[in-house]
């Protein structure tokens, strides 16, 4: 099977979607200058190669203060990355992880409901093998 690769038209409807995933088909057509036809083939194309994975919505971050939001950044050594990597996928804190360059080798962004589930998850990153050094900053509040 062949992996699916967007276009500059399928950019540019993620683009609009992760602005507004609410947006109707004829927002959307209208937006981009294409038919509405367009738009739902390309959607449908999106979704059924896994390139969509689905809709959400977004919160403004001051509205949910119990929210513990944090960056990790995290050391790996030697050739180990793939292993720590499938560790880190398994933490559910873990709301996106990032390869870098640099002093650090992957960015983790950390979100727990509490600073005992927030101190619970460095625990368990910091002993993950391969895992040899970390540094992390809490995210106090936004600016945009």
């Amino acid at each position: 099977m062949n992996k699916y690769i967007p276009d500059a038209l399928d950019r540019r409807i993620i683009a609009h979607l992760r602005l507004d995933g609410r947006a109707s088909l004829s927002k959307l057509a209208e937006a981009l200058g294409v038919a509405r036809g367009t738009v739902q083939k390309r959607l449908d194309r999106l979704t059924d190669t896994g390139t969509l994975l689905g809709f959400t919505i977004r919160v403004r971050e001051d509205q949910d203060d119990r929210t513990v939001r944090a960056v990790m950044m995290i050391e790996v050594v030697g050739r180990s990355t793939t292993q720590v990597v499938r560790k880190l996928r398994g933490i559910a804190e873990i709301a996106a992880l990032h390869t870098t360059n640099g002093a650090w080798d992957l960015i983790a962004d950390i979100r727990a409901d509490s600073l005992a589930d927030f101190d619970r998850v460095l625990r368990e990153i910091r002993v993950i093998e391969g895992v040899s050094n970390s540094e992390t900053s809490l995210m106090l509040s936004s600016i945009s």
